[in-house]
């Protein structure tokens, strides 16, 4: 029986990495393993073609498509780490709070 060379898990697993990205970068865990299970699949369809059926094609497709968000959610990861580290975090913190209190004076007013 031969195996087949899917790429719906790791289209998966990269689309919800991506959407993880907007949380500190943490699409990073999913974005990873979807590119290293695309990888060893295709390094293991190229040795033993016989054992595979499927496009390989697609399954390169889906290995880029990893890779890109993989790329994307390291640089957003490593931004934050750099913002935390280096006191941004704090000024987005008083911004949000100036906000929330002119828009609680606003609603007041409106009363």
């Amino acid at each position: 029986m031969k195996k087949q060379l899917n790429t719906t898990l790791i289209y998966v697993l990269s689309i919800f990495g991506l959407l993880c990205c907007c949380f500190g970068g943490l699409g990073i865990i999913l974005s990873a393993p979807a590119y290293f299970m695309a990888n060893k699949k295709i390094k293991d369809a190229q040795l033993n073609p016989d054992d595979y059926e499927g496009d390989l094609k697609a399954m390169n497709t889906a290995k880029t498509v990893a890779l890109v968000v993989t790329i994307i959610c390291g640089i957003t990861l490593l931004y934050n780490i750099y913002d935390l580290a280096t006191g941004g975090y704090q000024e987005r913190v008083e911004m949000f709070n100036e906000f929330m209190e002119g828009y609680q004076q606003g609603v007041k007013e409106a009363n």
